[in-house]
């Protein structure tokens, strides 16, 4: 059943947003012990394209989230969460076993890093409902009929033959309905490598419009001689203004199709302390944001949350050198709040972060 969002608050725009891809169970040992330790776990549901619907529901956007669950109780539950944070959930699949005959929902453990000691994190989400699903059985004209903006990342084309259909089919579709479309490659090494992963995402290039992060993609320096290389190759992991600039130029001579290319840059002073900044595109020049630093509670989920952020600050008609700074101020606020999601439901939270206020509000 269709229903409002009451965070909206009579704040209705034009924009009604989309996203596809599979939610999770996440269970976490408490008190940052280590998985071979634990005798318990808390658990919780996420997943990169949840966590956005999530977010800019919570913020007062529009936002629904296509998937297909299991129908069983924890498919269920992983639904009732998501309308409990006034995500639109009509288009979700509650699969049958003759659907997808596993029947499971996928699931990961995440071993909280502190101090010196690295986060962890493993999946155990082959042969989930979402992965086996036959998507060719989805009318994608029907599915994205009255949306404005598609999101998609990475993470879905890599867990099935199906799911790589699912996105090329969906981005053509939106493309043919003049949908903003928005992507984050998101690269998960335990799904698929990284040539996979480039020939891929490459493929999604040309109906994208705002890019998130730049791999996993083929920017070759010469098309014609793969031999000399990508044009990312000595980028550094934390470039400086000059190096990103050349790059997010190199992308739109070559897909001019692309109105905004944004991405995070992380500083890990140690497991338990970080600092962002960003950087990006838009409108023919290249913005750097604020440095943040901050103490993490829980890192997983902070480039969802930088990328509902850009979301939200686009739609909102934000300046320029607003909308990178409220990105990445969403995400580092993301950093102190336990799941994969960031659930703000006020706006003005992240713009204080973003100018750097952090007095007591009363």
């Amino acid at each position: 059943m269709e229903h409002a969002n009451p965070l909206r608050c009579g704040n209705d725009t034009e924009n009604r947003f989309i996203t596809i891809g599979e939610i999770m169970l996440r269970l976490t040992p408490p008190n940052y012990e280590k998985i071979r330790m634990a005798s318990s776990f808390e658990a919780s549901y996420g997943g990169s394209e949840a966590n956005i619907a999530l977010a800019l529901a919570n913020l007062g956007v529009d936002s629904t989230f296509f998937t297909v669950v299991p129908n069983n109780s924890l498919g269920k539950s992983a639904v009732r969460m998501l309308r409990g944070n006034d995500v639109h959930c009509t288009p979700v699949i509650l699969s049958t076993r003759e659907q997808t005959p596993t029947h499971r929902l996928g699931s990961y453990y995440l071993e909280t890093g502190f101090g010196i000691r690295a986060s962890k994190v493993i999946y155990d989400r082959q042969h989930s409902a979402f992965s086996e699903f036959d998507f060719e059985t989805v009318d994608m004209e029907k599915l994205l009929e009255g949306y404005t903006w598609l999101h998609l990342s990475g993470i879905t084309p890599a867990l099935s033959k199906g799911c790589r259909n699912l996105v090329l089919n969906s981005l053509k579709a939106a493309k043919e309905k003049g949908m903003t479309v928005s992507f984050d490659g998101n690269f998960r090494s335990t799904l698929w490598t990284w040539e996979e992963a480039r020939d891929f995402c490459t493929r999604c290039l040309p109906y994208i419009d705002v890019l998130l992060g730049i791999e996993p993609y083929h920017l070759w320096v010469d098309e014609a001689d793969h031999g000399r290389g990508d044009v990312k190759d000595h980028i550094p992991m934390q470039p400086d203004y000059g190096q990103q600039d050349a790059v997010f130029r190199a992308f739109i001579d070559r897909y001019p199709n692309l109105k905004c290319i944004a991405r995070h840059v992380r500083y890990a002073h140690s497991g338990s302390e970080n600092s962002l900044k960003a950087y990006m595109w838009y409108e023919g020049h290249t913005y750097e944001s604020k440095l943040f630093t901050f103490n993490i509670l829980d890192r997983v989920g902070g480039g969802d949350a930088f990328a509902a952020g850009l979301i939200y600050a686009i739609m909102n008609r934000l300046k320029a050198v607003d909308i990178v700074n409220f990105a990445v101020a969403g995400s580092a606020l993301k950093h102190t709040i336990r799941g994969d999601a960031n659930i703000t439901d006020d706006a003005s939270a992240i713009r204080n972060l973003m100018n750097m206020n952090y007095d007591i509000r009363r």
